[in-house]
């Protein structure tokens, strides 16, 4: 029986965050808020290293799609991540983000980004407000997994240190970026547990095609835009997208090779290869284009006439030599449709530590709709480290706030009813 008197309060329950990218911190927030004591654990020597280099380049926050379009991005997980977004979508992030001094625009690609395109003066208003509400952040906190009692365990430059909290909140992200903290450390001890994983796979990358060295020595980093991709699903409807990539040294990258590099990298894990079609000069012809390379060149070379009758650009063209025989660039209608419909011949998806982001891990069928582990009852997961994916375009970034806020909320949801 306990000694305490009925009147003096109870203490507040502790919750125990791991990981301080977007999910973590969003969990953090939404259970303070909640008035609950929140320890944040990172491994780095600081959180949000990965939304900070995401940021390098113009930090897209998230899309103004309306909400029916938007859910439709992630795919295979619309259902589930529909329902997180219900909660927070992209209004409601533009909103919080508006209550940290942070105003935001819409691009002209629909991407909404802050007005003054950085990352680095939301993550210090943001970290800055949840020390003053209260969070205590513990950084070069590395976790290892569950000792045998169930306290969790965490390697320091100090040594090692074992926490108990009534909840804990798992937000590592994926494998992409290990360099940042991202690095898919945690599968083992979840695997430990009875936890099964999805293997964690490249998402939002670059693929192999192995090019001559002539077109990898002078024509990497070239972009190819605008360009427009041609695929059929699996119903064989046909479906096109125009967007703009750029060569590489071993291949291909960039936005629309991103968009669809799950459909990609599945085919080269079914079929040991996959083909990206490409109309390399899109709004023109194709017996345009033949006809007029049929023209009389003289002694022009091809590369020149190709550039004076149709507007072939040098990396076009020598992309047109990777694939074509002698007999072929003599034919200017094979010449014609190839320009119209390029095969990049893809042979494997660059690595995951190189990828924007990752898909596997967690299956949300391990989790119930609060995002708790089903066989470890206190256990919720958020972000990057569950099985969804999702193209560049601020979707991967805002289901991240939103599901840090559903655990959250699960958390306080499961903590109130163990204790009625």
């Amino acid at each position: 029986m306990s000694s305490q008197h009925p009147d003096t309060p109870c203490p507040p329950h502790t919750v125990a965050i791991i990981g301080g990218g977007p999910a973590g911190l969003m969990a953090a927030e939404t259970l303070r808020a909640a008035g609950l004591q929140v320890d944040l654990y990172d491994a780095k020597g600081s959180v949000g290293r990965k939304f900070l280099i995401a940021g390098k380049g113009g930090m897209n926050l998230t899309h103004s799609d309306p909400f029916d379009v938007f859910v439709t991005r992630y795919g295979t997980r619309t259902h589930e991540v529909a329902a997180w977004l219900r909660d927070f979508d992209a209004d409601a992030l533009r909103t919080w983000a508006r209550g940290l001094g942070v105003d935001t625009f819409v691009g002209t690609s629909g991407r909404v980004f802050p007005t003054d395109l950085k990352a680095a003066p939301l993550l210090r208003g943001w970290v800055r407000r949840l020390r003053e509400q209260g969070v205590r952040f513990h950084v070069l906190h590395r976790w290892t997994g569950w000792r045998a009692d169930g306290a969790l365990h965490f390697a320091t430059p100090d040594g090692d240190v074992d926490v108990r909290a009534d909840a804990v909140v798992l937000a590592m992200g994926g494998g992409s970026w290990p360099e940042l903290g991202s690095d898919g450390a945690w599968v083992d001890a979840l695997q430990s547990r009875g936890v099964e994983i999805a293997l964690l796979r490249p998402s939002n990358c670059g693929f192999d095609i192995g090019w001559s060295a002539h077109l990898a020595s002078r024509f990497a980093g070239e972009p190819l835009k605008p360009v427009t991709a041609h695929w059929q699903d699996a119903d064989g409807t046909p479906h096109h997208r125009q967007g703009e990539c750029v060569l590489t040294a071993t291949g291909i990258e960039g936005s629309l090779v991103y968009a669809l590099s799950p459909m990609l990298r599945d085919a080269i894990a079914r079929d040991g290869q996959a083909t990206l079609v490409l109309d390399l000069l899109p709004g023109r012809e194709e017996q345009d284009l033949a006809r007029r390379l049929a023209k009389p060149r003289g002694s022009r070379s091809l590369s020149e006439q190709l550039r004076r009758e149709a507007g072939v650009s040098r990396v076009r063209a020598a992309l047109l030599y990777e694939v074509l025989d002698k007999a072929a660039l003599a034919d200017p209608a094979k010449i014609a449709a190839t320009l119209k419909r390029f095969p990049f011949r893809l042979q494997r998806p660059r690595p995951i530590a190189e990828a924007i982001s990752s898909a596997g891990g967690v299956p949300l069928e391990a989790l119930d709709a609060r995002l708790m582990l089903r066989g470890l009852p206190g256990v919720f997961a958020a972000g990057e480290m569950l099985d969804w994916e999702a193209p560049t375009g601020g979707y991967l970034l805002t289901a991240c706030f939103a599901s840090g806020r559903q655990a959250a909320r699960g958390v306080v949801d499961w903590l109130a009813q163990r204790n009625a």
